[in-house]
């Protein structure tokens, strides 16, 4: 079976893209900021979190949201070696939360250390329950996730049909890979998930 989220448009894109961003620095590095930024237009559309956005999130335009990631920018920006750990996410993106005012929606790490059985049951209940996952790849040494690597992206999607597959949304585009082979990188540095929570 096949469960996506919504997901919205900007022009022909399917969601924002860090390409588009202002400096070199944000288009290199910017994954972490574009992958709230996204979250930030769910939230406000899907469970009207309007402090999120700025703008009006049922009319998007191209010029407005790479606004909005300048603005962004201020929290997620790109350290060093990036934004290499979940708790930099949570911390900082927590942060935009309360200074938006909004307390409704917290976050949670979940570990790239977790087995993927444990893994593939999270996906399922974080977007049964409407939740898109902010998820990090450090790593890889698979050269088929090689667009995946260093990177943040969302997951708003599983489908079960045939294996394990998720929805990954990056770059304005989307498709779909088996979870555990994106899981088991092989590697020392794993990243992970960010669970996203609501306050009933």
């Amino acid at each position: 079976m096949k469960h996506e989220l919504p997901h919205f448009y900007i022009g022909d894109s399917y969601g924002g893209n860090q390409d588009w961003f202002l400096t070199r620095f944000m288009r290199v590095g910017g994954c972490g900021a574009e992958t709230a930024c996204d979250s930030c237009v769910y939230f406000a559309r899907e469970f009207g979190l309007t402090k999120l956005y700025p703008g009006d999130p049922w009319a998007l335009t191209r010029e407005e949201y790479v606004n909005f990631a300048q603005h962004m920018r201020d929290y997620l920006w790109p350290r060093m070696t990036g934004i290499d750990r979940l708790s930099i996410y949570v911390e900082w993106f927590g942060k935009y939360l309360k200074d938006c005012g909004e307390d409704r929606l917290s976050m949670a790490e979940f570990s790239g250390e977790e087995s993927y059985e444990a893994a593939e049951a999270f996906v399922r209940r974080q977007i049964d329950a409407g939740f898109p996952i902010p998820t990090l790849i450090l790593e890889h040494k698979d050269p088929a996730f090689r667009d995946y690597f260093w990177h943040w992206f969302l997951i708003n999607g599983y489908d079960d049909t045939d294996g394990f597959k998720v929805k990954a949304v990056t770059y304005s585009e989307y498709e779909w890979l088996p979870l555990e082979g994106l899981w088991n990188t092989g590697s020392r540095r794993r990243g992970g998930f960010v669970e996203y929570r609501m306050k009933e």
